[in-house]
Parts: structure tokens; C-alpha cells; sequence
């Protein structure tokens, strides 16, 4: 078996190019989380590095499968220039380890919250995992891995959290279609939720 975290490595690189900073946290109990930034024109995306190393595996499940379950990096997407948005590297770390701290299994619909802005001044501090490969295609492993899967990661703000929690997440990302809504402004403010 090839090393997984060399090939998604080399799958961000070539659905994002190079990039052009890259920072690590490692947690008490959990293996390291780096966190990489690619700059494409005004938009600053931001892809960790390590959660898809082991298969996240069901809370309930007797005991963990080492190869088979499902594998994901987390993706964000902000424009560039509007917020201090580099400080999301530890949240965006944080959520990455949560499967391996918290035993989550992390899937679109999903809603992860940190608990604190996701960058200062931020009005974010959840976000909602959106449905893979548009950005980054998934990347198929040897059998019996599962495939990687690179989730978007699309901010909330505590207002669009809980309506999201009444609501469900296709309900609250056709609000922000209808609304016209910019996900990738780090300054905006929640869409109308009346």
C-alpha cells in the first residue's frame, strides 16, 4: 500500500498547485495535522494534511477497522485580503483531528463547530461539510481502502447553525443560493433566515 497522506499530497497539489505555506499542530494522543494554503488569484484555500492517514471509524462500532472506512481532508475556501483568515490553520487542525480525539465520522451534512471565531472577528464559528468532489476529485486507494474523499468546508454563523439544526443542511445551502449568498466572503453576515 502506498503512503496516503504522499498521494493526497500530490491530489491537492494538482487540483491546486503549489503551496505557498504550510503549518503542523500535533494534539495530546493523535497523529500530526498540517494544515497547507494555496493563493489562486483573490481566493486563499486552505487543505489539511493527515486526517485521511487512518479510516474514521463509527463511535459504535466493537472495534476499529486499520483499512477499511471512509478517509477525508477538509477544504476551505476565503477570499483573500478581507479578514486575518491564517489563523483558522489550529481550528481547521482541530476539526481534522475530531475523528481521531472524538471518534466522528465527518460527511457532508455535517455541521463541526469550534466552539470560538474561526479566524478573529470572524462571525463564524461552525461550519458545514458540503458534498465532495467539485474542487478536488476524490482519490481512489489500492483495495479494500476506501477512497479519499476532500470535503468543503462552508462557514456558519451561530444564527445559520441552529436554523441548519431545525432546517437540515440542503434546506439551509438552498436559503444561500436563493439569497445569493458569497460563502467564501470571511466578513458577511448570515443570510435572511425569516
Amino acid at each position: 500500500m502506498a503512503d496516503v497522506l504522499a498521494l493526497v499530497e500530490a491530489r491537492l497539489r494538482m487540483a491546486l498547485g503549489e503551496p505557498d505555506a504550510r503549518a503542523s499542530v500535533t494534539f495530546l494522543g493523535t497523529d500530526r495535522i498540517e494544515v497547507l494554503r494555496f493563493t489562486d488569484g483573490d481566493v486563499v484555500r486552505y487543505a489539511t494534511l493527515g486526517m485521511s492517514a487512518t479510516p474514521m471509524t463509527d463511535p459504535t462500532a466493537a472495534l476499529a477497522d486499520p483499512v477499511r472506512g471512509p478517509r477525508a481532508e477538509l477544504v476551505l475556501s476565503v477570499r483573500a485580503g478581507r479578514a486575518d483568515t491564517d489563523k483558522v490553520l489550529r481550528a481547521l487542525a482541530v476539526l481534522a483531528a475530531s475523528p481521531q480525539v472524538e471518534g466522528l465520522v465527518v460527511a457532508p451534512g455535517a455541521s463541526l463547530d469550534t466552539g470560538e471565531p474561526l479566524w478573529p472577528g470572524a462571525p463564524f464559528t461552525s461550519v458545514l461539510v458540503a458534498e465532495p468532489g467539485g474542487l478536488v476529485e476524490d482519490l481512489e486507494l489500492d483495495e479494500p481502502m476506501d477512497p479519499v474523499h476532500f470535503l468543503p468546508l462552508l462557514p456558519m454563523t451561530p444564527n445559520e447553525a441552529a436554523w441548519k439544526r431545525v432546517h437540515g443542511a440542503a434546506a439551509l445551502e438552498e436559503r444561500w443560493l436563493a439569497r445569493g449568498t458569497d460563502l467564501r466572503d470571511p466578513v458577511r453576515g448570515a443570510v435572511g433566515l425569516d
